[in-house]
């Protein structure tokens, strides 16, 4: 899947006033990008869909910023008094990530029609940030291990005075064989998430040609 627009924010520790967002789609936001498309409620089980395998490779890296929100009459806790309240988000600008998931041909299938036609709206981290392309791209299903095609899928069209020589892959990975993250969803209704582990690898650009 496709995953392209002007803002994306992917946000794996956020708390209060401080909202994050990591350098690649994380796991919880592309499950819950699936989920919405084919139509499930936050307290829906999501098993399936988590233990479908996920790698991420960076198209575009994109640009880190951040920006101010401004909340007015805040209720403050304990009081009826009422607070302003300045919060910082952080968001990537002009990214682009594809994203792959290995699991059962079936379950890819469901989850490929769904990107397809999506029965709710999807967004990119927050309900601000659209999608600027289609989530699917044209022979979205592929036969074989994610480590068959991170190398062999085709780049996404791209400026090519900004295309850099290396591309960054995060693969997800078995325990001890890289960094540990909690972003597996259990259930979205409680916010409640298990920890994966993923690793980061760099592919020569070169070897990839512009397609999809």
């Amino acid at each position: 899947m496709r995953l392209e627009g002007p803002m994306q924010s992917w946000g794996t520790y956020s708390r209060f006033t401080e909202r994050d967002t990591g350098t690649a789609p994380s796991k919880s936001a592309v499950i819950g990008i699936i989920a919405s498309a084919m139509g499930r409620g936050r307290k829906e089980d999501v098993s399936d869909l988590a233990s479908l395998r996920m790698a991420v490779r960076v198209e575009r890296e994109g640009r880190y910023s951040m920006d101010y929100h401004t909340a007015l009459d805040v209720p403050r806790a304990g009081s009826k008094a009422t607070d302003t309240v300045v919060s910082r988000r952080y968001y990537l600008s002009d990214a682009c990530f594809l994203v792959f998931l290995e699991g059962p041909e079936a379950l890819l299938k469901e989850v490929f029609e769904a990107l397809k036609n999506p029965k709710h709206p999807v967004f990119l981290g927050r309900k601000s940030f659209p999608a600027s392309s289609p989530l699917c791209v044209s022979d979205g299903l592929l036969e074989g291990a994610i480590e068959d095609w991170l190398g062999k899928a085709p780049l996404l069209n791209r400026d090519h005075d900004e295309s850099p020589q290396t591309i960054r892959v995060v693969v997800e990975c078995a325990p001890g064989d890289g960094e540990a993250v909690s972003d597996v969803p259990t259930c979205y209704d409680k916010r409640d998430f298990s920890v994966r582990h993923v690793r980061t690898e760099w592919l020569e650009a070169d070897g990839l040609m512009e397609g999809l």
